[in-house]
């Protein structure tokens, strides 16, 4: 018979903290995001966590969830509550905790904009908008990658940023490819420049970390292998 508790252990503090014991009621469709939410509104205020839409659009309350990163607000408690077990609830690993659950990002986007994850578009950018045919081969590439919402999941789990705190990972890389399948972009040199450098694509291990856990289906492994083949290229081409 399923016990009508829900026991969790809860990372407070920083890198030093500790984990909290919390019991709560278990309740129908509960989801992780919903019993944290539970425990800080009546047993701990001081419990940080962060949040935003409850419904897997922003990526803001990425955990580890007994060793898994994952979107916390579609994560049911049926789904991962081993019977007799104590949930174990973490903030993201590979990035600056804030307190308890909540991390901060900006080393996760800092690594964005050094992999030239921003569109550019020249000097003297077309007066009209211009038209990618939706069949191109440059078109669908950027699509299969495109739907990333930073939610920081892929970075937590790769190894290789564990590694090396340099890595600019597997989201910013992503990003990267996306733009370098865009017609339209003119900063293609400097991006295969940036994600070419020490610390880049080529620094990959292809373990696949990212492309397992990404709550989105993406792969950012092959986006960083396509990466790979365009930097050779340009370094067989002389460009880079």
């Amino acid at each position: 018979m399923q016990s009508d508790t829900l026991e969790l252990d809860i990372w407070r503090g920083d890198r030093d903290g500790q984990f909290q014991a919390f019991t709560l009621p278990l309740r129908e469709s509960q989801t992780i995001l919903d019993a944290v939410t539970e425990i800080q509104r009546t047993q701990d205020a001081s419990l940080a966590y962060r949040f935003a839409c409850r419904v897997g659009m922003c990526g803001s309350c990425a955990m580890i969830v007994d060793g898994i990163p994952r979107w916390t607000c579609r994560t049911r408690v049926v789904d991962v509550q081993r019977k007799g077990k104590r949930l174990k609830l973490e903030p993201l690993r590979n990035l600056p905790i804030v307190k308890d659950l909540a991390v901060e990002m900006r080393v996760f986007f800092d690594k964005w904009r050094d992999a030239k994850g921003y569109f550019e578009p020249g000097d003297t950018p077309p007066a009209d908008f211009a038209v990618v045919a939706p069949s191109s081969r440059e078109r669908r590439a950027a699509d299969v990658a495109i739907e990333c919402i930073n939610c920081g999941i892929c970075y937590s789990a790769c190894d290789v940023v564990s590694w090396d705190d340099e890595y600019l990972g597997p989201a910013a890389l992503n990003r990267s490819w996306t733009l370098v399948n865009d017609v339209r972009d003119q900063g293609q040199k400097s991006r295969l420049e940036a994600v070419a450098a020490d610390a880049g694509c080529h620094s990959c291990h292809s373990h696949m970390s990212c492309t397992e856990f990404c709550p989105k289906a993406l792969s950012p492994t092959q986006s960083i292998a396509g990466l790979k083949r365009e930097t050779m290229r340009a370094a067989l081409r002389g460009e880079v």
